[in-house]
């Protein structure tokens, strides 16, 4: 199984392909040695013979082209249309189809583009895709362990193919050997070594021993403390030669860990190990690195005690390929997980080095992102909020929830264009706003920029070709935003989760997003140029914050916002916006401005409180998940 389904190709579809090649699917022998290797197979019906029947009955995914079809076995036969006859339009049997297929296969697809090519007779475990005139006309079933999709339509308007391909490629998916089911992966050889295993020992037994600041202020601990500093050292050194590449960081290490010891183990000060550790300076895909310092993990532990991590860089070629082109962000560093101490069992998926405890702030060279753990919860609460809510996935959205691998290298692409747009683009002054010197909802407004400019920039780089990631980044940056940053977290000023909100309610809004007979649906057709258009709308607010006061840019921000979501009932902000003048002190400094903002400004609306409900425990279950 390759990232992308593999396809084989019979009986003369080469061209037909070319749209499944272009988003990423490889060719593979079209002999019946190749079905064994293959995902899926493009067949003419004269060439369906005994032997692709058993390897469907293996699990090879089988589209079929034409109606010429004779597959009582899988409950479809059929016969072509008379050429000298109008047939009927194609229509859609949407609800049929997820009744059986779970899958949205229409997704895309504007039916009237279509033009039947045969007719269908289905039985058994067969279903219409399509049907025109009353009869089926594209129609899916199942043979052993794998899936069927016939289809006698072709392209009606010979200068628009584009639902035809959509409709190719949405079979092809669909069909194709599903991926293997979700496991975790084996224990890494680094994670199982018993030096490692040591060490982590000892850090844990530290932690015990430290308080907030990292320092152990017990002078009866000490002692102990000594040993396990001395116990810690000598795992590093014995470990160091697995990491050659960062042999002057853990020499460094070695040596803030005999500092902090002999001065009696005070506030803890790592600077010099620190700006030792260059990880970001060769990205190598696979490649290991031994993490160790006294720090704090972002939504995990607030403390700076030791902490121990085991990682492995995520570098693919086609991120490598965009970070050297348009995409440069020397600082970002995507990686995994190995294993790692309890500060990272929690909800954490970065490290950052300015979470490290240390005497001044250098400047740094490096971010990392865990994007397994990114992409573990992404499946795990995406897949049941798509059962909750009825939503019907496309088969390439649903392989993206069923795959492991391609969701890390996703959220990878995902994450480049995000973090390096916090430095680009027409920017109020410090629009991170470090330590919530604003009110939270401009992080609100930042995080969403970030996260809608990486959907246009795949949108820009799916219509360039080349990089199949593109539109499973759309997928993610829709379905991670609208289901699990909402309902996720506390709601004392939840930024990321108000972001989620507000681009939810704006696709309901302009009509691409419908919660209709407690059935969610999204017209995917439709839905980009609405989250394009809210990307512009931020963009034209931070443009336009350039020429404003500090107060001005608020007040225009808070004015965006609650033009999409509906403020609290008590809220100050609300006031002043419906025209109470007196509501907000704008006399006095923005600090006062700041504090009347409520930790709750834009309550969740009575959808998400219903969905919270649902998926709380699963949400709560995603902390400390890996791939």
């Amino acid at each position: 199984m390759t990232l992308f389904p593999s396809v084989a190709v019979i009986g003369g579809n080469a061209e037909v392909a070319a749209t499944l090649v272009d988003r990423g699917y490889p060719l593979v022998d079209g002999t019946t040695a190749g079905l064994t290797t293959a995902d899926v197979a493009l067949v003419s019906p004269e060439a369906i013979d005994a032997a692709t029947l058993d390897a469907v009955r293996d699990g090879l995914g089988l589209v079929v082209l034409g109606a010429d079809v004779e597959l009582p076995a899988a409950g479809i036969t059929g016969a072509t249309h008379d050429d000298g006859h109008q047939a009927p339009p194609v229509i859609p049997t949407r609800e049929e189809t997820a009744a059986v297929t779970g899958q949205d296969l229409l997704a895309r697809v504007d039916t009237e583009q279509l033009r039947a090519t045969g007719n269908l007779a289905l039985s058994g475990p067969a279903g219409a895709l399509l049907r025109s005139g009353g009869a089926a006309v594209a129609a899916i079933s199942e043979l052993g362990s794998g899936r069927i999709v016939v289809l006698a339509v072709s392209a009606g308007i010979s200068d628009a193919p584009g639902s035809y391909q959509e409709l190719l490629f949405n079979a092809a998916t669909y069909a194709a050997r599903r991926p293997s089911a979700p496991k975790a992966r084996d224990v890494h050889a680094l994670a199982a070594d018993p030096r490692w295993q040591s060490l982590k020992a000892a850090v844990v037994g530290l932690q015990d021993l430290q308080i907030k600041d990292g320092s152990v202020p017990d002078a009866g601990q000490h002692e102990l403390a000594g040993r396990l500093v001395g116990r810690i050292c000598d795992d590093i050194n014995d470990l160091a030669p697995k990491f050659p590449h960062d042999a002057d960081y853990l020499t460094a290490l070695v040596k803030d860990f005999t500092r902090w010891a002999d001065g009696g183990f005070g506030e803890p000060d790592f600077l010099d190990s620190l700006q030792a550790f260059a990880p970001a300076q060769n990205r190598v895909d696979g490649r290991e690195h031994l993490v160790l310092f006294p720090m704090y993990t972002q939504n995990g532990s607030p403390d700076r005690k030791v902490e121990a991590v085991l990682l492995q860089v995520i570098w693919p070629d086609f991120i490598a390929e965009l970070e050297a082109g348009d995409y440069s962000n020397k600082l970002f560093l995507p990686i995994r997980f190995l294993d790692f101490t309890p500060g990272y069992d929690t909800n954490s998926a970065v490290l950052f080095p300015e979470t490290v405890a240390m005497r001044e702030l250098p400047k740094f060279t490096w971010g990392g992102i865990f994007a397994d753990r990114e992409a573990a919860r992404f499946r795990r609460v995406v897949g049941n909020a798509a059962e909750v809510t009825s939503l019907q996935l496309p088969p390439d959205a649903a392989r993206l929830v069923a795959d492991q691998d391609l969701a890390e290298r996703t959220f990878v692409m995902w994450d480049l264009i995000h973090d390096r747009t916090h430095m680009h683009g027409d920017l109020p002054f410090d629009p991170f706003m470090i330590k919530q010197r604003m009110p939270y909802f401009l992080y609100s407004l930042e995080e969403l920029r970030c996260d809608l400019t990486a959907f246009r920039e795949s949108v820009k780089l799916q219509q360039q070709g080349g990089f199949p990631h593109a539109r499973m980044v759309q997928y993610a940056v829709i379905f991670d935003r609208i289901f699990r940053f909402p309902i996720t977290g506390n709601r004392a000023r939840n930024y990321d989760g108000l972001g989620g909100q507000l681009l939810f309610a704006w696709l309901h809004q302009h009509g691409v997003l419908h919660w209709t007979d407690n059935r969610l649906t999204i017209d995917w057709e439709s839905v980009t140029e609405p989250v394009l258009e809210l990307g512009r709308r931020i963009e034209e607010l931070y443009w336009k914050s350039i020429d404003r006061p500090k107060v001005a840019h608020w007040l225009a921000a808070y004015q965006l916002v609650s033009s999409v979501l509906t403020p609290n009932p008590l809220s100050d902000w609300a006031r002043y916006t419906a025209g109470e003048r007196d509501a907000l002190p704008l006399a006095g400094p923005p600090k006062g401005l700041t504090d009347r903002v409520l930790d709750d400004e834009f309550p969740l609306s009575m959808f998400y409180e219903a969905l919270n409900k649902k998926m709380k425990d699963v949400v709560a279950s995603t902390a400390g998940i890996t791939g």
